[in-house]
This record gives structure tokens, sequence and C-alpha cells, in this order.
């Protein structure tokens, strides 16, 4: 069956393991060639490829605290902070 591997990154030129599951999983998707970057490595490429998100900060409409939303407020509706969000949509449920 599958055993371990040791590969090197073309990325980074670390090493790192090709376990024997992974291998396995390789072989179920019919996958031809081994990876050839560390996970370190490959995650950082499928992020780059990601455009970042803008944050914006604006001020709690529950407890005055600062806080940062990935969308653009507007003064028509509150906005609130992480913690009163959650505390407001456990308090629903």
């Amino acid at each position: 069956m599958f055993q371990d591997k040791t590969l090197k990154c073309k990325e980074c030129g670390e090493e790192f393991v090709f376990t024997a599951g992974e291998q396995e999983f390789y072989a179920e998707k019919g996958f031809q060639n081994e990876p050839q970057r560390c996970k370190a490595c490959r995650d950082a490429r499928k992020n780059a490829s990601r455009a970042q998100r803008e944050m914006f900060t604006t001020v709690c409409a529950q407890c005055g605290k600062e806080a940062t939303v990935p969308f653009q407020p507007s003064s028509d509706r509150p906005v609130y902070c992480s913690e009163c969000f959650s505390a407001m949509r456990n308090a629903q449920n």
C-alpha cells in the first residue's frame, strides 16, 4: 500500500511529509502528480488570489465600543460589535 514520503517544497525548499492517507486520497481522486508545495505554501498561494476585504470602523449602537465591520455602515441602520451582535442573536433563539 502507501507509505509516507518526504518531499521538497518547490516554493520554500523545506521538506514536508506526503502521508499515506494523503496519497490514498490523491489516488481516489485520480490525481497523477504528487504535491509540489508544502501546506503553508499552498495556503499562502490560495489566499494570495483572494481579494482582501475592505474593513470599516464604526461605533457599536448598543455598547458604544469601536467595531470593525466588512461593510460600509449607513446612518439609517444600527451596527453592532461582534459581542453585542452574538448576544442579540442568541437572545432571539
